[in-house]
């Protein structure tokens, strides 16, 4: 259920539109989170803030509250790592800058995975996936469309399976910078820096508590401690390592697209009690 620590508000600080790997566009996007029952959410597209603007216009129609946000990637030992930029100002020149090497790379990767799965059979693969994003870059998830649609596959489950996970051909790494860097972006546009999902890098714990020092000590202030289709474990683990390193605390549902009920636009389990929540700490701070 969608319960946050203040129950006047239902707060989602992660989640995805078609301006990356989202299904929905940043309106309707906004729209599905206000029929949700969402107050305050922020719009984090995989390094880019292309769709804030429209989302800005749903959110002020809808009375949603938008907080701007966006999920790097980066490198840490190796680790392909996310990282949630808050409540920054989109209109930094240095962050913006920052951005379009980041969608250098990504389409730099589009057109690998494009190549990649040239024996597919399926004409202009690339662009077709690129109309699939909309006209931004495209991510596996749009490939996957794309190859349903020719028939290559039944579903995106079989898309994945045999062109598009891990280990397979789609699966292509991208150059990303490295963590202190990609935070140090996100504080120079005044923003807050979030570690993203820690329990979906499948590290053991003792790695993650390396990741999550090597994090604080770049100057990342919070973490995700309540995401979708997490275990009450985990939640216990990650609230817990939370106090240990006195972050601040986030919560998000990833949602990318409809029909997953168990990743749902505001659908998170309330963060146990005794950590600070990051939205206390905005610029216009919520429910505090």
């Amino acid at each position: 259920m969608t319960i946050t620590q203040e129950t006047d508000f239902c707060i989602d600080l992660h989640c995805h539109s078609t301006a990356s790997d989202g299904a929905l566009s940043p309106q309707e996007l906004v729209e599905r989170a206000a029929t949700q029952g969402v107050t305050h959410l922020a719009l984090t597209d995989h390094d880019t803030v292309a769709g804030l603007s429209a989302a800005a216009l749903s959110a002020a129609q809808k009375g949603v509250t938008l907080i701007t946000g966006t999920e790097l990637s980066c490198v840490w030992r190796s680790h392909t790592i996310h990282i949630v930029g808050l409540d920054f100002d989109p209109e930094n020149r240095d962050f913006r800058d920052a951005l379009a090497v980041q969608n250098a790379n990504r389409w730099a990767r589009a057109r690998a995975i494009a190549d990649k799965l040239g024996k597919t059979g399926v004409d202009d693969l690339l662009g077709k996936a690129t109309a699939k994003a909309d006209g931004d870059v495209p991510g596996r998830p749009h490939f996957a469309r794309v190859l349903m649609d020719e028939g290559v596959v039944r579903d995106s489950a079989q898309a994945f399976k045999r062109y598009l996970g891990q280990g397979k051909p789609g699966d292509v790494r991208a150059y990303w910078p490295g963590l202190g860097e990609v935070v140090q972006w996100i504080l120079g546009a005044g923003g807050v820096a979030v570690l993203a999902h820690p329990r979906k890098y499948k590290m053991t714990a003792s790695r993650l508590r390396a990741l999550v020092s090597d994090f604080k000590q770049a100057g990342g202030k919070a973490m995700e401690v309540s995401t979708s289709g997490q275990s009450s474990g985990d939640l216990g683990f990650l609230a817990e390592l939370c106090r240990r390193e006195k972050l601040l605390a986030s919560q998000g549902s990833d949602f990318h697209f409809p029909g997953a009920p168990w990743c749902e636009l505001g659908r998170i389990a309330k963060m146990p009690d005794g950590i600070e929540p990051v939205w206390h700490h905005f610029k216009s701070p919520v429910g505090h």
